[in-house]
């Protein structure tokens, strides 16, 4: 507005001097007062005049920019007639707000997409700024970490989490734009495993890292108890192995001709064949119950059957350790499973319990309907007992409480395991009590068919 101003009056200030140059030759001294004011005057109304033209014409530029300014306050959802001066530029602004309008829809989906795709994976994701503040993390994350979801958003990394081992790969990738994968154990999370993998999130200079986190705790336990079973299936192997090998090596060096020992270094020999054979068997027992293979649909059992049968195959070895068998309160009832698989799981229970019993002890087996109605089975002895340190691990595979008395009895450290995996097969639960040197109970629950 000024400047239109100042223009019209440098415009009337020109007018006047080349108007005045113009009369001048006309004007006599006797007019020339008059003439001066009439062209003062006629100038004075023409200057009025476009004051006010330019007065009109900014005032109405003036709306014009005031709505544009609000219909691009607006984003562009006024109608056409709003401008009608500018119908060209009205349906310009119409286009470009539709398809800004369309690009942030599309953004706000896109964004909406992402971040339910990130909320819902397993993985933990968590990504950093430049400065190693959190931007994002979903749900499996704050959980692994028992931290709040969202955890922290805009705080440094490591007042939302403290661990070290993350902070380095996060704060590696930040630096050098490199991928960073790595198999790390994290304390804070409860000591768990995990597949970290970091990578750069954007470019320089406003590079972050977002890093995705694969739990892979069991699979790195099934990894220790795979070698763990290795090494304990060699030991187990070795020993009669090595054995047979140096009584086999003694009988061909001379020892078959002495009538004093050579029966005795061949029953040591058998005796030591025959643990291999057991070893060999349960082993295979285990690999068919790993495999998950079924025999079948499982099948009613009628109990008493069950029980009766275990304690005649148990009979003989009790008879020679001189242990009494009993079959107590065996209810008349059917239970649902597989009876090979049950018997040979009665038949473990049954077999421990006299070889770790006393002279002249006693072996009990029981069954009684619960008052959920299934079916439980004890197996009581007056053995040994276990050690309360010893109860939590009785199920590992190899586990003997008493090593030293286990290998001759003929033990091999997979008979309880059979029996967990063998009953938790048919949906049933084993549990055991004991007292070091007062006995042992385990009581197997199963369902009626």
């Amino acid at each position: 507005m000024g400047k239109l101003v100042g223009a019209w009056l440098s415009l009337a200030i020109v007018f006047i001097i080349a108007a005045i140059l113009w009369l001048r030759p006309d004007i006599t001294p006797e007019r020339f007062s008059s003439a001066v004011w009439k062209i003062l005057a006629v100038i004075g109304l023409l200057s009025a005049a476009g004051f006010a033209l330019t007065q009109r014409l900014a005032q109405k530029w003036s709306a014009l920019i005031g709505r544009l300014q609000r219909f691009m306050e607006a984003r562009g959802e006024f109608s056409e007639n709003e401008l009608p001066h500018f119908e060209k530029l009205s349906r310009a602004m119409q286009i470009t707000s539709e398809h800004i309008r369309q690009v942030r829809e599309r953004a706000n989906v896109e964004s909406s997409r992402r971040e339910t795709i990130l909320a819902a994976m397993a993985e933990g994701v968590l990504a950093v700024d430049r400065d190693l503040k959190v931007i994002f993390c979903n749900d499996a994350f704050a959980k692994a970490f028992g931290t709040q979801s969202p955890a922290g958003e805009g705080k440094m990394f490591y007042e939302v989490v403290r661990e070290p081992l993350l902070l380095r790969i996060l704060d590696s990738v930040v630096r050098t734009g490199a991928v960073e994968k790595e198999r790390v154990q994290l304390p804070s999370a409860a000591g768990r495993w995990f597949e970290a993998r970091a990578l750069p999130l954007g470019s320089p200079p406003q590079r972050g890292a977002v890093v995705v986190l694969h739990d892979i705790t069991d699979v790195e336990r099934q990894e220790r108890t795979r070698k763990d079973f290795v090494a304990d299936v060699s030991h187990e192997l070795r020993t009669p192995l090595a054995a047979i090998r140096g009584y086999a090596e003694t009988l061909l060096n001379g020892a078959l001709e002495d009538a004093g020992n050579n029966r005795r270094f061949v029953e040591i020999i058998l005796a030591h064949t025959m643990r291999l054979n057991n070893i060999a068997s349960d082993l295979l027992v285990l690999s068919e119950l790993d495999s998950g293979a079924t025999p079948g649909p499982p099948e009613a059992i009628f109990l008493p059957e069950v029980i009766q049968s275990a304690l005649h195959t148990v009979q003989s070895e009790a008879t020679l350790r001189r242990v009494r068998l009993r079959n107590e309160n065996s209810h008349d009832c059917k239970v649902a499973g597989y009876r090979f698989r049950l018997e040979q799981a009665l038949v473990n229970l049954l077999d421990n319990a006299v070889k770790f019993n006393h002279l002249d002890g006693e072996v009990a087996i029981d069954s009684e309907l619960t008052y959920d109605g299934r079916v439980r089975v004890s197996v009581r002895d007056t053995g040994i007992g276990i050690a309360s340190e010893d109860l939590k691990r009785i199920f590992e595979r190899f586990y003997r409480v008493d090593k030293a008395r286990s290998r001759p009895a003929g033990g091999t450290g997979l008979g309880l395991p059979i029996v967990k995996e063998v009953i938790e097969r048919m949906g049933g639960t084993v549990e055991v009590e004991s007292q070091l040197g007062r006995g042992s109970t385990f009581t197997i629950v199963l369902q009626t068919a």
